[in-house]
């Protein structure tokens, strides 16, 4: 039997807490996560090493809502996204996605780059990073220098 497709998802807005152990996200079929940590502040692009998990939340102003989504994700199947709110997008090498108005991706090789201006966004801006091994937190707190959609090289 093969593997079912994945395909894009459209996120829901979940429930946002933040705690000073970090940002909890409570999601539509009634989980909560903890992403721990105080987020690492970066300001405009943050590139995410190779194989990590990318996870995108936006919150709303009052930072009690918020919108998440998976980029690149493979292994959630659909119907799982959509029980809980979480949205996905999945695009190749090169190819770049806005997830939020504010906010986009890119896929540089096996990295992928968020870059944010939190003020477009109209809230704050989290990117949680995971792997078999490690769990990061980062909050982007202002735009990338040359504007939303550019992606500056990253040295």
């Amino acid at each position: 039997m093969s593997s079912p497709a994945r395909s894009d998802v459209p996120p829901s807005t979940l429930g946002v807490e933040l705690r000073e152990e970090g940002v909890v996200v409570e999601y539509l079929d009634g989980r909560t996560t903890l992403y721990r940590g105080v987020p690492t502040e970066v300001e405009g692009t943050l590139t995410a090493g190779p194989g990590k998990e990318t996870h995108v939340l936006v919150t709303d102003p009052t930072e009690t809502e918020g919108v998440m989504t998976y980029v690149n994700d493979l292994k959630t199947h659909d119907e799982i996204l959509e029980d809980s709110g979480v949205g996905r997008v999945i695009f190749e090498p090169g190819e770049s996605e806005e997830l939020f108005p504010g906010v986009a991706a890119r896929r540089v090789g096996e990295r992928t780059q968020v870059e944010a201006d939190p003020e477009l966004a109209g809230g704050r801006v989290f990117v949680f990073l995971e792997d078999d091994w490690s769990e990061r937190s980062f909050e982007i707190v202002a735009p990338p220098a040359a504007g939303i959609g550019t992606f500056e090289a990253e040295e």
